[in-house]
């Protein structure tokens, strides 16, 4: 009884009726009990009767009688497998008053169970599987440098993204104010793009970024001399790349192997999700390019680079969790359940 009194993880209610109990074994009043509980006094009374009629079951709520279902199990059952087996006629997916007038049921209805089972008939995401003949191995690779990194050597995850265009709205924004969220005109003015090219450390979560007019491997060559500046010569450099041919180059080629402590590492072909630099892009969009408004290609390179400075200022690394095993298990169940939808 003491463990229910001092839970935090139970309900507020039930832990106070577990006090009442040892209260009332110290031989506490039911007066004096109401008024610590700022209970009225038939309610201790009750409490108390309850445990000593039926013990610690007698704590608990009993349940409630409420209206009976109007909907049954086999309505539910008929929903689901319609909305999951078949398609609407003239439509491509159910929506909820298409499947409320299907089922003969209320839309609240069809709205709850579409929520208990988390369907949601109105989404889609695309996805793409890579057909690399040495994808299991570029996993494991790959994967084995995030989870158990090399001594002294530093692991960059490298890519660009390119064509990052300087956008400027044809009219000012209108500020958030109380009650009234940021508003600003649908339309914009083009000014022109810049590519950045980034190498994330993935144990410190620091970058290194440089803005480049173009994306060929010239402009490659010159963001690996900043890298190589920037990594003591004393460790050596593991780079992650994507296949883009723009990292293949015979001058890219040359350029490795005049300089050993280099290695490459690919990741496989439409497997962009493996690269961590990624996600660290997917922040850069949110917080800064998605509204910023940049009336010049330096305006935008000038904010991308106060971007990566604060980054840096406090990096926090982004933890890679799954093992090679456990995303190829994952694969092979996607794999089966695309190959068992029959389309």
């Amino acid at each position: 009884m003491s463990g229910f009194a001092a839970s935090r993880s139970l309900p507020h209610s039930l832990v106070a009726r577990a006090q009442l109990v040892l209260w009332a074994a110290e031989g506490i009043a039911n007066t004096e009990i109401a008024e610590r509980l700022n209970w009225s006094k038939p309610t201790v009374g009750k409490w108390r009767q309850r445990f000593v009629g039926h013990r610690l079951q007698g704590l608990y709520d009993e349940l409630r009688p409420g209206r009976p279902r109007s909907v049954s199990d086999e309505q539910v059952a008929v929903l689901l497998r319609r909305t999951l087996k078949q398609k609407p006629p003239g439509a491509t997916h159910w929506s909820v008053r298409l499947a409320a007038e299907a089922n003969g049921l209320s839309k609240s209805t069809v709205h709850r169970v579409f929520q208990l089972f988390s369907l949601q008939p109105h989404r889609s995401k695309s996805f793409k599987l890579s057909t690399d003949p040495f994808f299991i191995e570029k996993v494991r690779d790959v994967v084995g440098l995030y989870l158990n990194p090399p001594d002294h050597a530093v692991v960059l995850s490298v890519d660009e993204k390119s064509q990052i265009q300087a956008l400027d709205r044809t009219a000012p924004l209108l500020p958030m104010r109380p009650g009234q969220i940021e508003r600003r005109t649908h339309d914009y003015a083009r000014h022109g793009t810049t590519s950045l090219f980034a190498a994330l450390d993935t144990k410190t979560g620091k970058v290194i970024g440089q803005n480049q007019q173009r994306h060929r491997s010239t402009e490659f060559r010159n963001f690996l001399d900043t890298i190589e500046k920037n990594v003591p010569g004393a460790l050596d450099v593991h780079l992650i790349l994507d296949n883009y041919r723009t990292h293949k180059t015979k001058l890219i080629q040359n350029w490795l192997a005049k300089r050993p402590r280099f290695h490459v590492h690919f990741t496989p072909t439409s497997a962009s999700w493996l690269n961590l630099v990624e996600r660290w892009f997917a922040l850069l969009t949110e917080r800064q390019l998605r509204r910023g408004v940049h009336r010049s290609t330096k305006e935008l390179k000038a904010a991308i680079d106060t971007f990566i400075q604060d980054h840096n200022r406090d990096p926090k690394p982004f933890i890679w969790h799954k093992t090679a095993d456990q995303i190829l298990d994952s694969v092979a169940r996607f794999c089966k359940r695309t190959s068992d939808s029959g389309h």
